[in-house]
């Protein structure tokens, strides 16, 4: 009986050692199949990367060449044209939004302020501050402070007169934007009916009508009115955001205006 209870542990044991040992040999396995795969992965990963950074530059090289390619066969004088409607266009532009953002002011903050000065310091003390801050709202509540003096409607008067001056300013030069958007696509129909021309005179010359004849001059067209169209349409774009601009800030000195007309009236019969 003892033989046979020692004969059955040793097979136990052996058995408990054996599931042990593959057990140990599948969690190797395991591990290295995982670290491999993880390998693979991140080796297919920086390929990827490195596809995408070498494809960034060749796109952006191959879109340039295109639209160099376009230009030339757009033909160098009408499509000089356009492009100097956009440099210039986009210069006045960029003037003007520089302006508009150097012009706005935070008139409820500047109003707290004059409200403060009239009450506590007085009048020269409120143009100072008017003095001091930046835009068209600050030098038109000057010129009514200025003559504050002579009556709330002399004052009046110097604000409407000034804030007519103002408004001028801030529309300066936008005809000329106005102007290039209307002549960018205007310049790209010319080149279109130029090309047209071109075609049909290559049709005359030829003594037959073919494709490869007439193709030449409608790819020139077209060409040219795209271009022209395309830049009408980026200067469309600024030329509405400036005016939006205007109007805020005309909005801001007809509203701040009227406040500061009731505070001269308070600081008169005070």
């Amino acid at each position: 009986m003892m033989k046979r209870v020692l004969v059955f542990m040793a097979f136990a044991a052996l058995l408990l050692i054996g599931t042990s040992q593959a057990s140990q040999a599948q969690t190797e396995q395991t591990a290295t199949t995982q670290q491999t795969t993880e390998q693979t992965q991140a080796a297919t990963t920086q390929q990827l990367d490195e596809q995408a950074q070498t494809a960034a530059p060749a796109g952006e090289a191959v879109l340039h060449k295109e639209i160099k390619r376009l230009f030339i066969e757009g033909g160098a004088g009408f499509m000089s044209s356009i492009l100097l409607c956009l440099i210039f266009g986009l210069a006045i532009a960029i003037e003007r939004i520089l302006y508009l953002n150097l012009a706005t002011t935070n008139t409820d903050k500047l109003l707290t302020k004059i409200e403060k000065s009239l009450k506590e310091e007085g009048l020269d003390s409120a143009k100072e501050i008017c003095r001091n801050t930046r835009g068209p709202v600050a030098s038109i509540f000057y010129q009514g402070l200025d003559r504050a003096h002579e009556g709330p409607e002399m004052a009046e008067k110097a604000i409407v007169s000034y804030g007519g001056v103002q408004a001028g300013l801030l529309e300066k030069n936008l005809s000329w934007i106005s102007l290039f958007i209307a002549l960018a696509p205007m310049l790209g129909f010319l080149g279109t009916v130029i090309g047209m021309i071109q075609a049909f005179d290559a049709i005359e010359q030829a003594g037959t009508v073919s494709a490869t004849i007439v193709a030449g001059g409608i790819k020139v067209a077209l060409i040219t009115t795209v271009f022209g169209l395309v830049v009408a349409i980026i200067l469309q774009v600024f030329y509405n955001y400036i005016l939006s601009k205007i109007d805020s800030i005309s909005n801001q000195m007809e509203d701040s205006s009227i406040s500061l007309m009731d505070m001269l009236v308070k600081y008169a019969q005070k």
